[in-house]
């Protein structure tokens, strides 16, 4: 494992560490997560005599830009119902999806996302779109595009994890209460665009 890798694994442990820090609320989840963030960055400095093409993205003095979530379409093969996800916290559907992480390419992204969410393994049939959610968004919100997929899904579903609490597919037209976190106008954009095999972008 060469230098490059090595450094690539200690960015994801903080990003792991930042995520936790950021979502838990039980004192000893965030005080493991303050110490792993702690032994990442004391990592990093131990490389600083390395030279990388890849900056350290927690850094305050990287180029401010938009962050990219991913959101994945999976309808049956009659394309009568949807596949959702129901967030634990809001009791509220949306399709698969969330940020996407470090050094993982948008298709990878989707996929893991769906595992975690939904337990599903899918395969990435086509990229639907890239959208600026930023509009729909609260104000004040981090600026957001969103990476829209179609998948199709292989096997059974499997256990998911614990943002979300419930599976189930869903007629289009008899569909559960949306979470906010994917704005209703932006969701039925999403929606149709597949429905009728269309590309939408901003």
């Amino acid at each position: 494992m060469d230098s490059k890798e090595i450094y690539d694994y200690i960015i994801k442990i903080q990003s792991i560490a930042k995520i936790g820090l950021l979502y838990s609320s039980d004192p000893y989840a965030l005080s493991n997560y303050q110490e792993i963030n702690k032994i990442s960055l004391e990592f990093l400095e131990k490389f600083l005599e390395v030279e990388f093409n890849r900056p350290n993205y927690f850094s305050r003095d990287v180029y401010p830009t938009p962050n990219i979530s991913v959101r994945t379409i999976i309808l049956d093969a009659a394309k009568k119902r949807v596949l959702l996800v129901r967030e634990a916290k809001s009791q509220t559907y949306s399709f698969p999806g969330g940020w996407a992480d470090l050094y993982d390419s948008p298709s990878e992204a989707a996929k893991n996302e769906c595992l975690q969410e939904a337990g599903a393994k899918v395969e990435i049939t086509r990229l639907v779109g890239l959208i600026n959610h930023t509009p729909y968004k609260k104000p004040n919100s981090v600026p957001e595009y969103v990476a829209l997929f179609t998948g199709k899904i292989n096997g059974e579903l499997l256990n998911h994890e614990y943002e979300t609490d419930d599976v189930r597919w869903f007629f289009l037209d008899d569909l559960p209460p949306l979470s906010t976190k994917v704005a209703p106008e932006m969701f039925h954009r999403m929606l149709n665009a597949v429905l009728n095999d269309e590309t939408i972008f901003d």
